[in-house]
């Protein structure tokens, strides 16, 4: 009986080596995944991608996923991927860094997470595959995207509940040029003053009175801890949050096919993935901030609402932001207003879904 136990405990042993020879060995590829900022839920995200990317490719593809900036702040980590000394990283697609970014987020177009999954889709979302073109200019392939959801107004001097309580606001803003825009349009008249802050900072700033306030959204005011130093949160709806998941281009296109179909399906599933588990948890941001001794919400009907986007005067922004970039890039094709009639075709859709 000694000896058989013996037998079978031999055989098991060498099976388990076999098992974990094959299942740790060397990647073919072995990546780093930058994400700057610090997000603990999108995140989870980017983790269920690396561990989809290693089961797609059979472990051909090993990713390290580096959160919190520990690679880098969003500039640093960008050009590293450009470069090609870090293979991916999220990213804000800002103009100074990716001349058709714009298209990535303009305001008062995307409203809630069903219109999301369909202008932001890897398969075949309209503002998706511009943006697609829009990163091949700088030398990336888009993965997926990731959603925060929608952007309101946080400031520490009171609610705002029409354009005229921009007065004499300062708000912080980003090289994001349409949001830009958009906000001095809404603010004109009021005194309302603009001032470029990293979103690294927007913290400190607020805390130390160099800004008044900023567009920020549910999780960034949580996760971020914005409602400490901006207790008023209109919630304005007025753009939409969506940061890019990229690689560098020549790592892509050196890929053979099957890694590209297994890194892609990945790419796939995390999107719907973190649009899934984005949107579950914005409820419980929005309840852990009515939670808040002195911090108030400040919820806008439609007609509200129509106020600021009036005043936005988004059709003269598209124009002058958008339509020489676009032109360019699809000489003669009118893009401008493919476009648009897409973005309210998806709007159209949603909006009769939930009647």
């Amino acid at each position: 009986m000694k000896k058989v136990v013996l037998f079978w405990a031999l055989i098991l042993c060498v099976f388990s080596l076999l098992v974990g020879g094959e299942a740790f060995a060397k990647a073919e590829y072995e990546w780093s995944f930058t994400q700057p900022w610090s997000r603990p839920l999108s995140n989870k995200g980017y983790e269920f991608f690396c561990d989809k990317v290693k089961e797609y490719s059979g472990g051909r593809i090993e990713i390290k996923f580096y959160p919190d900036g520990l690679l880098g702040n969003h500039d640093e980590s960008y050009h590293a991927v450009q470069e090609g000394s870090i293979a991916i990283g999220t990213f804000s697609p800002y103009v100074n860094l990716v001349p058709g970014g714009m298209l990535n987020w303009m305001p008062w177009t995307v409203e809630n997470f069903d219109e999301a999954r369909l202008a932001y889709s890897p398969a075949g979302g309209i503002l998706f595959k511009v943006m697609e073109d829009a990163w091949e200019e700088v030398g990336f392939h888009v993965l997926f995207n990731v959603a925060q959801g929608p952007y309101g107004i946080a400031n520490s001097k009171r609610p705002i509940r029409t354009p005229e309580d921009f007065k004499n606001l300062k708000l912080r803003v980003s090289s994001s040029l349409g949001f830009v825009r958009c906000l001095a349009n809404m603010g004109e008249g009021t005194g309302m003053t603009l001032e470029t802050i990293p979103w690294s900072e927007l913290y400190n700033a607020m805390a130390r009175k160099v800004v008044d306030g900023c567009w920020t959204m549910w999780p960034s005011l949580v996760d971020e801890r914005h409602y400490e130093v901006a207790p008023y949160y209109t919630d304005l709806q007025f753009a939409w949050d969506a940061q890019n998941i990229v690689m560098n281009k020549k790592l892509w296109d050196s890929l053979p096919d099957d890694l590209k179909e297994a890194v892609s399906k990945a790419a796939l599933e995390a999107d719907e993935y973190l649009l899934q588990i984005q949107e579950a948890a914005q409820k419980d941001y929005i309840a852990t901030l009515e939670k808040q001794e002195g911090f108030e919400i400040i919820r806008l009907t439609d007609e509200e609402r129509q106020v600021f986007r009036d005043k936005a005067r988004m059709s003269g922004i598209w124009e002058e932001l958008c339509t020489p970039w676009l032109e360019k890039k699809y000489p003669g094709q009118n893009m401008t207003q493919v476009i648009l009639d897409e973005l309210d075709r998806i709007h159209e859709e949603v909006a009769a879904k939930k009647k």
